[in-house]
């Protein structure tokens, strides 16, 4: 009997561990899609300096 009780104690520790971390995932999946959806819609980023990125010719040796 102890061990019958034992089995449903640890099964339904599983099945709570499982259904976090279903929730955890769902969380996340959520926190993308919002944040794809935002950066879809906020207009193009601005580059932080007007400057260009490289330097056009390379240094002197």
């Amino acid at each position: 009997m102890f061990t019958y009780e034992f089995h449903e104690l640890r099964s339904s520790e599983l099945r709570r561990q499982a259904e976090q971390e279903r929730l955890a995932r769902s969380v996340l999946r959520h926190r993308r899609a919002a944040r794809r959806t935002a950066s879809q819609e906020a207009p193009e980023a601005e580059a932080h300096s007007d400057g260009p990125r490289r330097h056009r010719f390379t240094r002197a040796a």
